[in-house]
């Protein structure tokens, strides 16, 4: 009895656990709750403000994000730190222990990609871009292929290296890259996913492309989507 009230009184993730020994059941006790999985993306390329982290999750409440970082920090996936001066910031980081679900987050989203119902329209971070060029690079295609390629997105700038038939893509530098993508995160998703002309993007004002214009159509190339998934037929 005496046990039962020390569980009963935690906080309330801890009242919601499956109580199965199953690792899957425990990976869902530790990011199983709405929002939890998704603000571990966002960390995934190195740590962020709570701001930020918002405005990159725009369906998320400041009082949900605060439940949610407590929680992964409570669990041990996220610290936070402050930044030495000038910029004397708070940020949330994941632990060495936390970066280790990137590959749930890879293979999550490419399964998910052959649904029927995935909406690539719907609101699209920075570093899930990123992320998706990690999951969705083809190494075949790659092969032969040696650019280091810029991406200016909002005040983020970012860095993919391709060489040897495998790539990079993090948070960096974008001088004395290759080529230069500058635009939104959706409009670059939608040349390299949604098969969108680079020269329509331009057109448009969305997309800006500086540098290897050959190296530009093939980069937006080299991320073949898995065809969908059959939906069910009406019997």
């Amino acid at each position: 009895m005496e046990l039962g009230k020390i569980t009963d009184s935690g906080n309330a993730s801890s009242r919601r656990r499956y109580d199965d020994a199953c690792g899957t059941a425990h990976a869902l006790d530790l990011i199983g709750e709405r929002w939890a999985l998704l603000v571990m993306r966002e960390l995934m390329l190195g740590p962020k403000r709570f701001s930020d982290i918002r405005a990159d999750l725009p369906g998320i409440s400041a009082n949900t994000l605060t439940q949610r970082l407590e929680g992964l920090e409570a669990n041990g996936l996220v610290v936070r730190r402050r930044l030495p001066p000038p910029a004397s910031a708070q940020v949330y980081e994941l632990t060495e222990w936390g970066y280790e679900a990137e590959p749930i987050v890879q293979v999550m989203g490419r399964w998910a990609t052959r649904s029927p119902a995935h909406d690539p329209t719907m609101p699209l971070s920075a570093t899930s871009l990123m992320l998706s060029f990690r999951t969705m690079g083809d190494r075949a295609r790659m092969q032969g292929l040696k650019a280091r390629i810029g991406f200016v997105i909002g005040a983020e700038t970012f860095l993919v290296t391709i060489g040897d038939g495998a790539m990079t893509a993090e948070r960096g530098s974008v001088a004395g890259t290759d080529l230069v993508f500058t635009g939104t995160a959706p409009a670059i998703a939608g040349a390299v996913y949604g098969g969108v002309p680079i020269e329509a993007l331009e057109a448009e004002g969305a997309l800006k492309v500086e540098g290897d214009r050959k190296l530009a159509a093939k980069f937006v190339t080299l991320f073949p989507l898995p065809p969908k998934a059959e939906a069910p037929r009406a019997t």
